[in-house]
């Protein structure tokens, strides 16, 4: 396992060093962030700064390149504007999801009100629906279908902070605050852990699930 807590302050050490003066934020996402990770979890990091040009993401590009474990690095990088003036239903699960290293996201927490959650699920089911169908009849790929329901958690988060208030980061805590238990959950923790994917069944739950979601969240 990388020792993620060395491997960021050298990160945001370089990225000081790189952009003296311009970091606005600094944050960790994904199983990192959420303390869930494994031998083979990206290092998803989040960049904000004063402003963004190409250039700056040519020079971002190379100082990655110096960090170890650069193959596993990803996440994103913004100016500052750019993020102020995000989709909102995007900011949600952004501001939730995300581990402040350096700097604060709490200036978004303004835009984020009960309409944006609530399209935020929307807009979730919507995408899951039409590439789980696509994919059935199209591509049938297992692979896919694994991401389709690790998108679908994002949903379910959306959709406990709606009802509740909450926002859950661990897989494990919202399964078991979930009443009735998600059955799509449930498969998504499976698929997780290298259960075996079975391509129809699995499909027409995930579908009828967003189809569900696509009809109760509407405006």
């Amino acid at each position: 396992m990388i020792d993620i807590k060395a491997w960021i302050e050298e990160f945001t050490y370089k990225v000081g060093q790189t952009f003296p003066n311009r970091v606005w934020f600094i944050g960790l996402q994904g199983s990192y962030g959420r303390d869930e990770a494994t031998d083979t979890s990206d290092i998803d990091v989040v960049v904000i700064l004063d402003k963004l040009r190409i250039d700056d993401l040519k020079v971002y590009r190379d100082m990655l390149d110096t960090l170890s474990n650069r193959e596993l690095i990803c996440g994103f990088i913004s100016g500052k504007d750019e993020l102020l003036n995000w989709e909102t239903s995007e900011l949600f699960q952004f501001y939730y999801d995300t581990t402040p290293v350096k700097g604060t996201l709490d200036c978004l927490l303004e835009k984020i009100d009960k309409k944006a959650v609530k399209r935020a699920i929307k807009i979730g089911a919507c995408n899951i629906y039409h590439a789980c169908v696509h994919n059935f009849v199209h591509e049938k790929s297992e692979d896919i279908l694994r991401s389709l329901y690790k998108s679908a958690v994002f949903v379910l988060q959306a959709v406990c902070f709606y009802e509740t208030g909450k926002y859950i980061k661990s897989k494990t805590e919202l399964q078991n605050a979930i009443n009735p238990p998600s059955a799509v959950l449930t498969t998504a923790l499976n698929l997780k852990n290298g259960a075996e994917v079975k391509f129809e069944e699995m499909s027409a739950l995930l579908i009828n699930w967003a189809k569900a979601c696509v009809g109760g969240y509407n405006e």
